[in-house]
C-alpha cells in the first residue's frame, strides 16, 4: 500500500482552512490543519510533510517568522513552503517571501486549479523521493548481505539487476523533472526558478546516493544520504 503524503495547511482563519481542504481534497492526500505558527512548528516535530501552505498574516508569529523557524531546523529545512497572502505590497513584499525560503508566493483570491496543480508537483516529488530512498536502502542491505554470504543474500548478478532497475527509475524521474524545469523556466518568474532549483537539489542527492551503491563504492560511501 502506498502511504499518502501529508500536506500542512497553516492559517488562523477556520474558513480559509476549510477552503484549502476543499481545493486539495481531490489530491487524495492527508491534510493537516494548523491555526498558528506555533501549532505548525509543533506538528513539524513529529510528522513529515510533502509541502506547507502558509498564510502570511497571522496574529502572534506570522508566516515569515514561522518560515524562518522551519528553515533553521535540520529536519524541516527542505520542506517546500508556499506562502498565501491576502495583501500585496509589491515586489519588495514578494521578495521577502522568497528570501524567507518560500518556493512560491500566491495572492488571495487564488485560482483553485492553479494552487492544486502547484501542490501536486511537490506531492509527486515527495512520493518519488520516498520510493527511491526506500529502494536504495533495501538495495544497500541486499548488497551488504551478499558481501558477507548471509542466508537469503542476493547473487551478484541479481544485485546488478536491482541496481540497474533503480537507476532506470531515477532516470525516469530526472527526465520528468527536466521537462518540468523547462516548462517552469519559460514563465521566468521567481517561483519557477525556486521550484526548479528545489527539484534539481533533490534529484542530485538521490543520484549521489545511487552512485554510492555502485560496485566498489559501498564500503567507502557510508550511509545513503537522506532526502527528507
Amino acid at each position: 500500500m502506498v502511504q499518502k503524503a501529508k500536506i500542512l495547511l497553516v492559517d488562523d482563519r477556520p474558513e480559509n482552512l476549510l477552503a484549502l481542504e476543499a481545493i486539495l481534497s481531490a489530491l487524495d492526500q492527508t491534510l493537516v490543519r494548523a491555526s498558528s505558527g506555533e501549532e505548525a512548528l509543533k506538528a513539524l516535530l513529529t510528522d513529515d510533510f510533502a509541502v506547507i501552505l502558509l498564510d502570511v498574516q497571522m496574529p502572534g508569529m506570522d508566516g515569515f517568522e514561522t518560515a524562518a523557524h522551519i528553515k533553521r531546523r535540520e529536519r524541516t529545512r527542505d520542506i517546500p513552503i508556499i506562502f498565501l497572502t491576502a495583501i500585496n505590497h509589491g515586489p519588495h513584499h514578494t521578495f521577502r517571501g522568497y528570501a524567507a525560503g518560500a518556493v512560491d508566493y500566491i495572492s488571495k483570491p487564488f485560482d483553485p486549479w492553479v494552487l492544486r496543480a502547484k501542490v501536486s508537483v511537490f506531492v509527486e516529488l515527495y512520493m518519488k523521493n520516498c520510493q527511491l530512498r526506500e529502494q536504495a536502502s533495501l538495495l544497500r542491505l541486499q548488497l551488504e548481505n551478499g558481501g558477507h554470504g548471509r542466508t537469503g543474500a542476493v547473487e551478484p548478478q541479481e544485485s546488478a539487476g536491482l541496481l540497474a532497475e533503480l537507476s532506470a527509475r531515477l532516470a525516469a524521474v530526472e527526465e520528468q523533472a527536466e521537462a518540468l524545469s523547462k516548462q517552469l523556466d519559460e514563465s521566468a518568474d521567481a517561483a519557477a526558478v525556486a521550484t526548479a532549483a528545489h527539484l534539481e537539489r533533490k534529484l542530485t542527492g538521490l543520484r549521489r546516493a545511487l552512485d554510492a551503491l555502485e560496485p566498489g563504492a559501498g564500503s567507502a560511501a557510508g550511509p545513503v544520504p537522506s532526502q527528507g
